[in-house]
């Protein structure tokens, strides 16, 4: 076998010269768990809160400030018997979840709506999907739920 019409040969750990091809560092688990408990302490505050009620929304600035890199932070606010889908992103990207505020749990549901497993969000814990497909979150307490979720 020869290398010959393979192209340009880069040695490994090295540039390829080729800026398309440059890799670009996706964040660690452990990253998106750090930046969630930053975001998550930031939003201990009501006056923090987002605004609208049962839907995922952009985190506020000062929940924002402390995360570095490639990473998306959002934010919900669960009102009492509130409850809100797990938004997907269709690429099976890692997503984590910290309750910031309140009582809360995750339930996985199947395509067809069954429930399938329900599990609580502990404070101070931080809950990592694998994805966010078949995923809701059900504030189970009798005070607003604030939940932190973090992706790449």
């Amino acid at each position: 076998m020869s290398p010959e019409g393979i192209g340009d040969i880069t040695q490994a750990g090295h540039t390829s010269g080729y800026a398309h091809l440059a890799g670009r560092g996706v964040p660690t688990v452990g990253r998106l768990v750090a930046a969630a408990r930053t975001a998550s302490a930031a939003l201990v505050r009501p006056t923090l809160w987002p605004r609208r009620r049962d839907h995922w929304q952009p985190a506020p600035r000062a929940a924002r400030r402390g995360v570095t890199g490639r990473m998306k932070v959002t934010a919900a606010v669960l009102e009492p018997n509130g409850f809100t889908a797990v938004p997907a992103d269709g690429a099976h990207r890692p997503a984590v979840l910290r309750l910031a505020h309140g009582r809360a749990h995750l339930v996985a549901v199947a395509d067809g709506g069954e429930m399938l497993a329900i599990q609580e969000l502990a404070p101070g814990r931080t809950r990592v999907l694998g994805s966010g497909d078949g995923y809701r979150l059900i504030n189970t307490g009798t005070e607003p739920a604030v939940v932190v979720r973090v992706t790449v």
